[in-house]
């Protein structure tokens, strides 16, 4: 049903594209909504809180934020990695509801039909609410589209769970229709130390009736327990309007609707500061305009499915290529905000790019073939790739291994970064500086195992 009516007219490489390949049997993909390269990706997350789901979070090793037989949908994540076989990030969820107002995600969590998804968008329907989710993103930031029946209805932004194995958020509201936060993500496959804050902005399109926080309170035994009535419990904060901080924390907004109504809902990140993340979202997006942030995630798509095209073979083959184009064209992302500001690799500080400064390179995943094809076909942003690989270095003192947002998480075995680099240099693409790019490899293979944290088992 999938590749039905838009497939017919199959004008462009893009309507070719099925995001739902690869979403199950641990393909790990997911059919989010995200730009090529894009640092945002907005995911339907349907992986916990209810005993119907075949595959939860919570009961067994996971590691995305999506699968395809699961029905139970708790809300969509924001910025998420695909095709990785460790948990992490997929958090920031953002759930409407209506009715009641509940704040516990196996409570309010629903069923949904009638989901679709194609390159930079994705839509369902919560059977529970017959509420409309569709969903959209820009390189840098989201924008959702809720319509909902008649009757009190709710906007959620839980930022108590998610993929990620951290803990730990903190929200802000900044005037009734913006709320403003950071939560900590990391702990990637093992590595406990490599940890970092997703910085955020909200916005809503209206103006709610009642808006406030809310706090999962800890348990409480005895005397202590008979204080407080939330023990143990999740606790609305409806009088309360400063900054909220916790281990399971989320805002609310409510909101009288007419049936059909329309709310939107516009995030923007940054791993920078929440300035930063409030002028991606100011930058990327003039005023609330789903239609258009959807139109131009598709021209980016169809531009860059474009640079490759297929003639011959059948329709199902040109699906099957064109999908797997799509999927290589997620990561690396970019990691620089609208003014270049990146956080510099495993320091405090901040740095401006010249250009793209990318992150997300799971290299002994891409040194095979990812980084060869995109040097023949996308040469500009393999040698933006390499670059930031020989930055990290001149930052860090180590070429990357498993590098996430800024932190070397060390995972697998190997020295991933030398065979891109030179393979890179022998395909002609030299606009980068050889001399340190060889330095680097010079140390990691020659430094003693003891002290060495590309080749640990060096001696």
């Amino acid at each position: 049903m999938l590749l039905s009516a838009s497939w017919l007219r199959a004008q462009e490489p893009i309507d070719f594209v099925n995001p739902f390949i690869g979403t199950t049997n641990f393909g790990t993909t997911n059919p989010g909504a995200v730009c090529p390269n894009g640092l945002m990706s907005v995911v339907p997350f349907n992986v916990m809180g209810s005993e119907t789901n075949k595959y939860d979070k919570d009961a067994r090793w996971w590691s995305t934020p999506y699968e395809y037989y699961n029905k139970f949908f708790t809300g969509f994540s924001h910025v998420n990695l695909s095709g990785v076989g460790c948990p992490e990030l997929g958090s920031l969820l953002l759930m409407p509801t209506c009715g009641e107002l509940n704040v516990d995600y196996k409570e309010y969590g629903s069923a949904y039909r009638d989901e679709a998804a194609s390159p930079g968008y994705y839509t369902n329907i919560l059977t529970k609410y017959n509420i409309k989710t569709e969903v959209s993103a820009t390189p840098r930031t989201s924008i959702a589209r809720f319509t909902f029946p008649a009757g009190k209805s709710h906007i959620l932004m839980n930022l108590g769970e998610g993929l990620t194995n951290e803990s730990g958020a903190t929200l802000r509201r900044v005037n009734d229709r913006e709320i403003e936060g950071s939560k900590l993500l990391g702990t990637f496959c093992y590595n406990p130390q490599a940890v970092f804050p997703i910085y955020f902005v909200m916005r809503v399109s209206k103006s709610p009736a009642q808006t406030g926080y809310w706090k999962k309170q800890r348990p409480m035994a005895g005397v202590e327990a008979e204080w407080d009535k939330d023990n143990g419990k999740y606790k609305l904060y409806t009088r309360y309007g400063k900054e909220m901080s916790g281990d399971d924390v989320g805002a609310f907004f409510t909101f009288d609707t007419q049936s059909g109504e329309q709310i939107e809902v516009q995030i923007g990140v940054s791993f920078v500061s929440i300035a930063n993340a409030r002028e991606n979202l100011d930058k990327e997006q003039s005023g609330f305009n789903f239609e258009k942030v959807k139109a131009d995630a598709r021209k980016q798509w169809n531009e860059e499915l474009s640079k490759i095209e297929v003639e011959g073979g059948t329709h199902d083959d040109k699906v099957v290529f064109y999908t797997a184009l799509y999927h290589i064209l997620i990561h690396p992302n970019i990691l620089q905000d609208v003014n270049g500001q990146y956080p510099v690799m495993e320091s405090d500080q901040i740095k401006t790019a010249k250009g793209d400064r990318y992150t997300v390179f799971s290299l002994w995943d891409t040194y095979r073939n990812v980084h060869q094809f995109l040097s023949l076909v996308y040469p500009e942003k393999q040698m933006a790739m390499v670059n930031t690989m020989i930055d990290m270095y001149k930052e860090h003192g180590w070429l990357p291994k498993w590098e996430l947002y800024g932190r070397e998480t060390l995972t697998m075995e190997g020295d991933p970064s030398i065979p891109v680099i030179t393979d890179t240099w022998l395909r002609g693409l030299r606009d980068f500086d050889i001399d340190t790019a060889y330095e680097a490899m010079i140390k990691s293979a020659t430094t003693p195992g003891k002290d060495n944290l590309m080749r640990p088992d060096n001696d």
